[in-house]
């Protein structure tokens, strides 16, 4: 089960799931979702759900695997990078589910993971524009991903929608290029991998 935070992700978990069904075994991706509408559970209340899918009478959950941004807007930030959520979640979960829970996060943001495609962003925008002056992953709380995608399309009149825009994005490009500059999405398509015994990517 994955754990993950509102209707930016219900836009990426098909193109995640399209990505992942070409590499796994016909049948072997048995990955439902629990979508949160909001930002990720903390503390007690993200242990008390995740072990109540682990250890669900009917149907337990193999692992739990939870998705969440680093930039959640708050100031000062509520986690200082990807590395400091993930060891928050565990520290929240704690080590009784060691093994079976997997904590994620898109650095700074879920948008990161479009910016590999901005050229394409462009297009959508009609609107030329050079891109963020790092890699994706490292444009961070000064002005998060979604920043830079919202003020490309308002160049042109535009307002940026996140569930439209990214929802169509994803549509029409595959996720290798993101794997490949993301390593905090390549670390989470890789746990699933896993998690179906099949091939990591390299």
């Amino acid at each position: 089960v994955m754990l993950a935070e509102g209707r930016t992700e219900r836009v990426f978990l098909p193109a995640l799931r399209s990505y992942l069904e070409d590499r796994v075994e016909r049948g072997s991706l048995n990955l439902a979702t629990r979508i949160l509408d909001g930002s990720m559970f903390k503390g007690r209340k993200l242990r008390i759900i995740v072990e109540n899918l682990l250890n669900d009478r009917i149907n337990p959950a193999q692992a739990v695997i939870a998705l969440t941004d680093v930039y959640t807007g708050t100031r000062p930030p509520e986690f200082s990078d990807a590395a400091d959520a993930r060891r928050k979640m565990h520290e929240w979960v704690d080590d009784q589910n060691e093994g079976r829970f997997y904590p994620h996060a898109a650095q700074y943001e879920f948008e990161a993971w479009l910016l590999p495609y901005w050229d394409r962003l462009c297009g959508m925008a009609g609107k030329d524009a050079p891109p963020p002056p790092a890699v994706p992953e490292r444009v961070n709380h000064d002005k998060p991903p979604s920043k830079w995608i919202a003020d490309l399309f308002r160049r042109s009149g535009k307002s940026y929608l996140k569930v439209r825009d990214a929802g169509r994005l994803l549509r029409q490009v595959r996720l290798d290029e993101a794997v490949a500059q993301c390593k905090e999405l390549k670390a989470l398509v890789n746990t699933i991998l896993s998690l179906c015994g099949a091939p990591m990517i390299t």
